[in-house]
């Protein structure tokens, strides 16, 4: 990828505590590397796969977490979107370096996204293949909250599809395009932002996961027309997902 329209999701960073130790385990997983970067990058490091970018790690913040971020044509038009629809804003609008300007900020549940205006860095250089982002998708108390919030944030549509049993899926779509989903979830789970990451072998990463310490939440959930999936918790607690699609080239 070498560019991202208004809309997309472009880039997923892991904030961790213990650096070392997620670069040890992401790269026991999917075989990625962090090398350090700049000093006056505070620490940040970027995981790559077979030499392509394809996510970001923090030291910052106190609770480990991925964070999906959308990519967008002006970062504090989006923060005022978000906070004139009720969001919160945790990361008003600011310049990385020469890199791009960003924003964080919760939506009406408490769900954390960002918003990447890209300058010099532009998103992932490798997605949707193995080893690299393939989706993102919303946990909701609320579908209908969350149509409401998220179409007056980002250019997205919310479109409500029968995945097969229980809660209709929404599917965000830019341009008729899908490009993340949204799911209601019991009230007792959290509400979040779920990253899933490509993988050719649905069970052998899963098993992986375990064995490098992760916390196996659903080792195995097969959606048909997508895949197979896997819910996993990495060693520090941040939640992610592991994709087999459903055919090589999907």
């Amino acid at each position: 990828m070498t560019d991202y329209a208004p809309g997309t999701p472009c880039w997923v960073e892991l904030s961790a505590p213990d650096v070392e130790g997620a670069v040890a385990f992401y790269g026991g997983l999917f075989g990625w590397e962090a090398p350090e970067g700049p000093p006056e990058y505070g620490g940040y490091r970027t995981f790559r796969h077979e030499g392509q970018s394809v996510a970001g790690l923090s030291p910052m913040g106190e609770q480990p977490a991925w964070v999906t971020y959308v990519a967008t044509a002006d970062a504090s038009a989006t923060a005022e979107a978000a906070r004139g629809n009720g969001g919160t804003i945790v990361v008003e609008p600011m310049d990385v370096a020469d890199l791009g300007r960003m924003t964080l900020f919760c939506d009406l549940e408490g769900a954390v996204i960002g918003a990447w205006e890209p300058q010099v860095m532009r998103g992932a250089e490798k997605v949707n293949q193995p080893g690299s982002l393939v989706w993102n998708d919303l946990n909701t108390h609320s579908t209908e909250r969350a149509k409401a919030f998220y179409s007056d944030v980002f250019p997205w549509a919310g479109v409500e599809q029968d995945m097969g049993g229980g809660a209709p899926y929404v599917t965000w779509q830019v341009g008729g395009r899908p490009v993340g989903g949204a799911v209601k979830v019991p009230e007792q789970a959290p509400v979040q932002w779920v990253t899933w990451f490509a993988v050719a072998d649905r069970d052998g990463a899963v098993a992986r996961a375990g064995e490098l310490g992760a916390t196996v939440l659903e080792p195995e959930l097969d959606v048909p027309g997508v895949g197979l999936l896997g819910v996993l918790q990495d060693p520090q607690g941040a939640f992610f997902g592991v994709m087999q699609a459903e055919t090589p080239d999907e």
